[in-house]
């Protein structure tokens, strides 16, 4: 099959968050298995960056686009890369994309992103023409991308060009939608705005809505796990899309994210001193004792006190509220914590204070550090994540990949990858508790220090998360079935079932 993967960031070339690790896997796994899979997306400051960081990839200027955008015409400039085993395209106009970040920036959003990703996704219709390749799949990644669906049953509905194209809209994160006045329409050149601008399509409380667009428009839209699939479609979690989510259903699917298994592997991790496998797994313990000193936090310790690891945004949805309750009785416990991450201002002024309370029983490292993370991962005997929500969730599937025992919130991806491990039937691979609140995390945090002092069977915890497959290999092989369906159900003009 042929497939555009279409996204506003994706690694190496860009990243603020999981959606880049997402979109820079799947075109690479996709061509391993046969598929004629291409990546697009904009030419931004960091991308420049990388390339003269990395200058055996060289880009190519194919052509001038011109895309229409209200009522006039911007130009832009098509660029093209080979890089491993797929083509990545690039869309590059300086005046949207020359800048320090992606989206925004400390004071804010960028006030023109409406137009800066409604011009991206008409100039990427506009290259499949320039280039002569008809995909069989556009595959677009949320709302910076949604409009895309809008466009191909709207301007181009009369176009046989794109008659065979259908469309697939992955949701990562449902918080963030593309809410803009009313006034963007303007944007939409060539689109009957009273067409578009209704309840049922881009109206959303007296404003346009980029991701309902492609909710409505797309041919299958799917999150990035199914108990997310689920969860949005509730007032609780569907940020005021639940309704629209809902009288789709039938198109709604969950597909769990991968992980690369050539970057989180154990066995070869430039970033840790001692590798491990199933076979040595003592090593672990060697790196555990490495990162105990590095972090000051060495002292005291004995083969009792379990180290836990947290990599993340230090924000709400990731839990740190409720982690915030239990701190003092948390850290008066045999255990040692370090944590690793930046966010609310609240939570950063908080772990100062802990930090020096509690000097030699948690290490707190605002920013990230890839190095430091993959120590963490590979060190820690227990991994934090009491999110209140979580699409998918990457560190419960790299914790597992390292023997590293998650402690997780049941929702999202959290619900659908960790099993409560029970000691008598040697079953699970976790600990897990429903309950948003520090009471309930700290009982789960003290039962999976209570198995921790029983060596059988937390080895039989640590083993069944480390015997898991959550390599892309297997996401991808999901993604290919969708698409077949969304092909066949596109190519007979019918809705796909469930």
């Amino acid at each position: 099959m042929k497939i555009l993967i279409v996204s506003s960031e994706a690694v190496p070339f860009a990243k603020t968050g999981g959606l880049a690790d997402v979109t820079g896997a799947l075109p690479l796994v996709l061509a391993e298995k046969g598929h004629d899979a291409r990546l697009v997306l904009p030419h931004y400051a960091m991308t420049k960056k990388w390339l003269a960081d990395n200058p055996q990839f060289v880009i190519q200027r194919v052509s001038e686009i011109d895309v229409p955008i209200k009522g006039t015409s911007i130009t832009g400039v098509l660029e093209e890369l080979k890089y491993k085993n797929i083509t990545v395209y690039f869309i590059k106009n300086d005046d949207y994309y020359l800048r320090d970040e992606l989206y925004s920036t400390k004071t804010g959003d960028y006030e023109d992103n409406a137009e800066r990703f409604i011009f991206f996704s008409r100039a990427v219709l506009r290259i499949l023409k320039i280039k002569n390749w008809l995909p069989d799949i556009i595959h677009l990644n949320d709302w910076q991308t949604a409009s895309i669906p809008l466009f191909l049953k709207t301007v181009y509905k009369d176009d046989p060009f794109y008659s065979k194209i259908a469309t697939v809209l992955t949701i990562h994160n449902l918080g963030y939608q593309g809410i803009f006045s009313a006034s963007e329409l303007e944007l939409f050149s060539g689109v009957n705005s009273a067409e578009i601008f209704t309840m049922d399509k881009l109206e959303f409380y007296g404003k346009i809505n980029l991701l309902k667009a492609g909710i409505v428009y797309a041919d299958i839209v799917n999150t990035v796990s199914p108990r997310y699939a689920q969860e949005i479609q509730t007032p609780e979690y569907g940020y005021g899309l639940d309704g629209v989510l809902r009288q789709s259903s039938h198109e709604l699917y969950g597909i769990i994210n991968g992980i690369d298994y050539d970057v989180w592997n154990p066995l070869t991790d430039k970033e840790i001193i001692h590798h491990y496998c199933l076979n040595n797994i003592e090593n672990k313990m060697l790196n555990k004792l490495n990162l105990l000193n590095e972090c000051h936090l060495g002292e005291k310790i004995d083969e009792k006190t379990p180290l836990i690891g947290l990599v993340g945004r230090l924000a709400s949805q990731k839990g740190l509220d409720i982690l915030a309750e239990i701190f003092e009785p948390l850290l008066k416990m045999n255990i040692r914590l370090i944590l690793l991450g930046s966010g609310e201002e609240k939570y950063h002024s908080l772990l100062q204070k802990i930090a020096k309370k509690y000097q030699g029983k948690i290490s707190v490292n605002f920013g990230y550090n890839e190095g430091l993370a993959h120590r963490i991962y590979a060190s820690s005997d227990m991994f934090l994540m009491p999110s209140h929500y979580e699409p998918c969730g990457l560190g419960q599937l790299i914790s597992l990949r390292y023997g590293t025992v998650p402690i997780i919130r049941e929702t999202g991806g959290l619900f659908d990858t960790i099993e409560e491990f029970e000691p008598l039937s040697g079953k699970g691979n976790g600990f897990t508790f429903t309950e948003y609140s520090g009471k309930a995390l700290l009982q789960t945090i003290k039962r999976a220090c209570y198995i921790y002092q029983h060596k059988t069977d937390w080895g039989k915890c640590v083993l069944n998360g480390i015997n898991q497959n959550y390599s892309w290999t297997a996401s991808a092989l999901e993604y290919i079935k969708l698409y077949r369906k969304v092909a066949t159900c596109h190519r007979e003009h019918r809705e796909c079932p469930t």
